[in-house]
């Protein structure tokens, strides 16, 4: 029956109501029935005061007033006006049932005040003891005048109660479009999460193919380390210097592959830098224009490294040729440093009202890549152009050895 609602809504209805009837009582003091028309007016304000705590109860204590005022044969009194707030909380606060029960009172209530205001009019013409309406003219006109009744009633009731359904259907559709709203979000971070999970399986499978390489060399020179320990032990020196670095570098793709999660999928060559010389040239021949400008020798960077740089350049020109403009040169600048390496991307947004790179799930994991390398990198519009730029150490944390020393040192060990 008593909703849950704020102590200052609460505290809000029973001013208004108080101040209300205080005003309409006043009004009626000097007239001779006042003491009856104050018994309708505290009905008729108490109703107000409970109409959104409790619509139900506001309702039949309204209609308990108006029954009142009828047996005690008071004519239309300015309280009446107060069933307007009872009836628009009924429809726009009340439960299902309260609701139609509101719209029946509208019509029923419409129709007993027209009834009542109707013969109260008629024997205020013709007495009981006097002679009674005969002619069809005199009919007519009582009757034009009940239906007039019934229709200033009617939409006193009626307008109140459809003002509370309006209100009570947009404040359905502002927590129906805050639910859908909020169920965008999640969905935008599921799939950001997705994104992210996703770059990481494909990174522990890259990984997983560097570990089984470097394993594969540590047991290669580890038996031959054995063998050549008596007969050549600078040969071992440089087994175990092998091992070492191998070793190394196998510890920290350890260290990477931690916090990802390694899905069953099929074994494919980890790519290199000089991979990316093929990646232009497929990328040229189903039409963009790319122009790659190199500096430094990338040739010491570990493995993670390269395989990063790859990545980055690979998922930075597929969203140059999905999302920029078609026709239009693609820069690629790779500088290769002693202690880092630096990736820009530069190509120009499309104006044709298509979605500009990065709508999707290409720089989550381009910025992971970077991320995990220990580096940073930075994506977004530049006046016309939109530019991918990167940043990473040219050895991680991890202490990787770079990838000439130990495939050289495996090579010359090879030959002997």
């Amino acid at each position: 029956m008593f909703r849950p609602v704020l102590r200052s809504q609460v505290l809000f209805d029973v001013i208004v109501a108080v101040l209300l009837t205080a005003l309409i009582g006043l009004a009626q003091a000097p007239r001779s029935d006042a003491l009856q028309s104050l018994v309708v007016v505290v009905l008729l304000g108490g109703a107000l005061a409970l109409r959104r705590t409790a619509p139900g109860l506001a309702l039949v204590i309204a209609w308990a007033g108006a029954i009142a005022q009828m047996v005690m044969g008071l004519g239309l009194e300015a309280a009446d006006f107060l069933i307007a707030g009872v009836m628009y909380t009924t429809s726009a606060y009340g439960s299902n049932r309260t609701r139609w029960w509101g719209l029946a009172s509208a019509f029923l209530g419409a129709v007993v005040a027209a009834g009542y205001l109707g013969l109260q009019e008629y024997f205020g013409r013709y007495s009981l003891d006097g002679p009674f309406a005969t002619y069809p003219s005199q009919l007519m006109r009582e009757a034009v005048q009940t239906a007039a009744y019934f229709v200033v009633v009617l939409a006193i009731l009626l307008l109140p109660w459809l003002a509370g359904l309006v209100r009570r259907v947009r404040s359905a559709a502002r927590m129906s479009r805050e639910a859908q709203l909020l169920a965008e979000r999640d969905a935008a971070r599921a799939d950001r999460a997705v994104a992210v999970e996703q770059e990481r399986v494909r990174i522990a499978r890259d990984m997983h193919d560097i570990v089984a390489h470097s394993l594969a060399v540590v047991i290669a020179q580890a038996d031959g380390a054995r063998y050549a320990l008596k007969a050549d032990p600078d040969i071992a020196d440089q087994a175990l210097t092998t091992i070492s670095g191998t070793a190394r570098r196998a510890l920290g793709d350890v260290r990477e592959l931690l916090g990802a999660l390694r899905h069953e999928q099929g074994t494919a060559p980890t790519p290199e830098i000089d991979d990316i010389e093929q990646l232009v040239t497929e990328m040229r021949d189903i039409g963009l224009d790319v122009d790659v400008e190199r500096d430094g020798d990338p040739s010491a960077l570990p493995t993670t490294t390269q395989l990063a740089v790859y990545r980055i350049v690979q998922e930075s020109l597929t969203n140059a040729y999905k999302h920029g403009q078609r026709g239009t040169p693609v820069h690629a600048r790779l500088t290769y440093r002693p202690d880092t390496v630096e990736i820009q991307v530069v190509n120009e947004r499309a104006d044709d009202g298509r979605a500009g790179p990065g709508t999707g799930h290409g720089l989550v994991g381009m910025r992971e890549r970077a991320t995990m390398t220990g580096g940073t990198m930075t994506a977004g519009p530049r006046g016309d152009a939109f530019v991918v730029a990167v940043r990473m150490p040219a050895v991680p944390a991890s202490g990787q050895m770079p990838r000439d020393r130990i495939t050289s040192t495996h090579q010359e060990h090879t030959a002997r």
